[in-house]
């Protein structure tokens, strides 16, 4: 079982995000409009970049269709797909899946069959206008520890008062 296919999208000009003010978050989903997948038979994972103004698909990540049979190598290519994700909502998630989610630094979420993608966006970006809850906001804080030279970038910039 592996990776069957990526397409990423590309974004230019002003209408783009800053990458490092989005989220990246992942929807376990067969039509990227819905959650419709279980995390370790999930076929495709919709991954949106998501702030508090703005959300755009930024990939669509598709696997070979496989069965829910408890076999957790298959885990590992899902979750290394999801490299750079915040969270991954999907239908179901198993134990051990969450686990190595959450080691990896994914929070997963469990939401109802049929939720529309769109919806947990927008609620998404409510949240971060709001103030991002628990997960939410130590997700964000480990992003900004892997950019420890950021103060020196502005540094460098130079200062004006």
């Amino acid at each position: 079982m592996g990776l069957q296919r990526r397409l990423r999208v590309m974004t230019f000009g002003a209408e783009s995000m800053a990458q490092d003010a989005a989220v990246l978050v992942a929807f376990a989903s067969t039509d990227m409009k819905h959650v419709d997948q279980h995390f370790g038979a999930a076929e495709a994972f919709a991954v949106y970049a998501v702030d508090p103004a703005h959300a755009a698909l930024h990939e669509v990540i598709q696997f070979e269709q496989i069965s829910i049979d408890g076999n957790e190598d298959k885990l590992a290519a899902k979750i290394g797909a999801l490299a750079g994700c915040t969270a991954v909502y999907c239908q179901a998630v198993g134990t051990s899946a969450v686990n190595q989610l959450r080691a990896a630094g994914i929070q997963p979420i469990k939401v109802a069959p049929g939720v529309a993608v769109s919806a947990l966006v927008e609620s998404l970006q409510e949240e971060l206008r709001a103030g991002p809850g628990a997960w939410l906001a130590r997700a964000i804080e480990s992003r900004g520890a892997d950019r420890a030279d950021r103060f020196d970038a502005m540094a460098s910039e130079g200062w004006s008062e």
